[in-house]
């Protein structure tokens, strides 16, 4: 039996019991939420410090059993933008499932200032990739269900202060650059650094809505010093129902270490859950 079809078999075994919930999510953005909160080995890998902040994280990416409607899906890789005066900005890259696009298929690489700053949309560079000029945030790419691809942000080459996101579809090896989003103005020729990374779902069809999966992996980031450093495990997180979440969202691990995050699916992981990842995971 394929990984893929194990996984599967395990995602349906877990059916049985537990909060079930109906309709569209009642948030503010009309969408449900959740999030895997990376926890580091090192407390000084979560801000910024001499030689030790973060300048590229990455983690992998298979959408196992895709949506089959016409609402939006995003799965995204998220981390804040620090530099000497604290976090400035976060930005989130990742698939989406995007009726505006050939097939449903879309990436994605934006942001957002923090609030004290504004919180306006992150001003960046055009992409090689198609899309609408509406929305230079969100690429044509032809993703497909069951086969990995590595989201990396990392300092970009070419611009001072700027971060960039590539994609690497990892079964041909080939790597297309989304593109890079620019600093604001108030930290312009400042050393800014990656902190608090997390993986999440962010999903606008109904609670009820055929359940959808997606398998996270190989979470990684490098320091300033060239060093690699993996979180320990992730502390799960959920929109409460009280947020307008849906109460049917859980979260997993499988056998070889891989995160998964299923909807419309009895909730068996309990929010604030540590999941710790075993010692020889490298997938």
């Amino acid at each position: 039996m394929s990984r893929i079809a194990r996984i599967g078999s395990m995602l349906r075994n877990l059916v049985g019991g537990g909060p079930r919930a109906a309709g569209p999510p009642r948030s503010a953005n009309g969408a449900s939420s959740f999030h895997l909160i990376w926890e580091m080995p090192l407390e000084r890998y979560r801000q910024v410090g001499a030689g030790t902040g973060l300048v590229e994280v990455s983690a992998v990416l298979e959408v196992l059993e895709p949506p089959r409607g016409e609402a939006l899906h995003f799965w995204a890789l998220q981390v804040d933008f620090s530099s000497g005066g604290g976090v400035w900005g976060s930005g989130h890259t990742g698939l989406q499932w995007n009726s505006r696009y050939r097939g449903h298929t879309a990436v994605n690489w934006g942001g957002y200032a923090s609030a004290h700053r504004g919180g306006y949309v992150l001003p960046g560079t055009l992409s090689a990739l198609g899309g609408f000029a509406d929305d230079p945030n969100t690429l044509f790419y032809p993703w497909e269900q069951g086969y990995p691809y590595r989201f990396r942000v990392f300092r970009s080459p070419e611009t001072a202060g700027a971060w960039r996101a590539e994609v690497t579809d990892l079964r041909s090896g080939v790597y297309s650059t989304i593109r890079d989003l620019l600093p604001i103005t108030s930290v312009e020729g400042l050393q800014s650094y990656l902190v608090r990374p997390i993986v999440w779902s962010e999903v606008f069809a109904d609670c009820d809505a055929p359940s959808v999966a997606v398998r996270w992996s190989d979470l990684a980031a490098v320091d300033e010093s060239g060093s690699e450093v993996r979180p320990a495990g992730v502390r799960v997180n959920y929109q409460s129902p009280e947020e307008g979440g849906c109460s049917n969202t859980t979260v997993g691990m499988d056998e070889a270490g891989g995160l998964l995050q299923v909807t419309n699916m009895p909730r068996v992981v309990r929010q604030g859950t540590v999941l710790v990842f075993p010692r020889t995971a490298a997938s």
